[in-house]
């Protein structure tokens, strides 16, 4: 079943992202607010038994209630990323129908999951009392955290709110038409982001307000940046990404999952089990592995890694 019309998807091979209004349903997105919902209770409440946590804000909702936790303990949400976090709701919405449909009208019906995802959420500025450097990125593109050897990867970014992504609370703005360019340099200051030097200041940004329901689609050169919450209620929002089956992921120290094949139907793996032992087994084999393209490739990998046979840099994609 199509999620995009073609007019979309010319958009967006041409401009490198669209905002496709509408492609998820409130029944999709409600296990996963559920479940980040009930982490976030578990969370206040161990926080409290450690007694880092003394009001448990029980009763805020799911836009508000990290607001008054954080400020008691902005620790609390440490362990709340997708690969940390591992919650099975999360997981199984990877496998989403109309999701992976909006995909597949983009890169055809052989789809892996990539390991580059992320739940974000984003608090007021009211909360935090200052410009919180890892919920406002500078301008980047994906592909700078991401090896060389993905740079012919069709590596799709879905940004999914879980509220209304809005300019008041800190939604993206993107530069479209950087796509065909490539890869631009980028520094680490400390953050990656996109060089002086190589800054397209030729293309106006766009404010790329999504809907809860939408999904803003780019690609991995489509340069993008976070704004600041300036509103009175947290920005939630999911990062994924997926790519063809077959083709680098960018992070091949991290592992990929089918997410559905035409060809292979039995090649979906939909184990949570396998997907939570695969992940456990990678973090501990690529510790020390950075993945920020700023970093010279022989320094990458310390060489007591499982993987310091990819050091050579002569093999010009480690």
């Amino acid at each position: 079943m199509k999620s995009l019309s073609q007019q979309q998807v010319d958009q967006f091979n041409e401009h490198g992202v669209l905002i496709a209004d509408d492609v998820l349903t409130d029944a999709d997105l409600a296990p996963v607010i559920a479940a980040f919902e009930r982490w976030i209770d578990g969370a206040a409440r161990q926080s409290q038994r450690e007694g880092t946590v003394t009001d448990l804000h029980e009763g805020e909702p799911f836009d508000r209630r990290l607001c008054g936790l954080w400020q008691q303990d902005n620790s609390i949400v440490s362990d709340m990323d997708i690969i940390k976090s591992r919650l099975p709701d999360v997981y199984e919405f990877h496998f989403n129908e109309h999701l992976l449909d909006a995909i597949e009208d983009l890169i055809g019906p052989e789809i892996s999951i990539n390991p580059i995802e992320h739940v974000r959420a984003k608090l007021p500025i009211s909360v935090t009392n200052e410009n919180v450097s890892f919920q406002n990125v500078p301008w980047h593109q994906d592909a700078a955290v991401t090896w060389e050897e993905a740079d012919d990867s069709q590596i799709i970014t879905c940004w999914i709110p879980l509220v209304d992504a809005t300019q008041a609370n800190g939604c993206m703005r993107v530069i479209p038409d950087i796509n065909k360019r490539g890869y631009l340099e980028h520094v680490a200051d400390p953050q990656t982001r996109v060089s002086n030097a190589a800054f397209p200041h030729d293309t106006e940004p766009i404010v790329a307000e999504c809907r809860k329901g939408g999904i803003v689609l780019m690609s991995r050169y489509t340069p993008h940046s976070g704004l600041v919450n300036h509103s009175n209620h947290i920005r939630w929002s999911l990062d994924l990404r997926y790519h063809p089956t077959g083709q680098p992921s960018g992070r091949p120290f991290f592992p990929t999952f089918v997410a559905r094949s035409a060809a292979e139907p039995d090649a979906v793996e939909r184990d949570y089990d396998d997907w939570c032992a695969q992940w456990d087994d990678a973090r501990t084999r690529s510790t020390g592995i950075v993945w920020h393209r700023s970093t010279p490739v022989e320094k990458r990998i310390p060489a007591d890694s499982p993987y310091a046979s990819r050091r050579d840099p002569g093999l010009g994609v480690v």
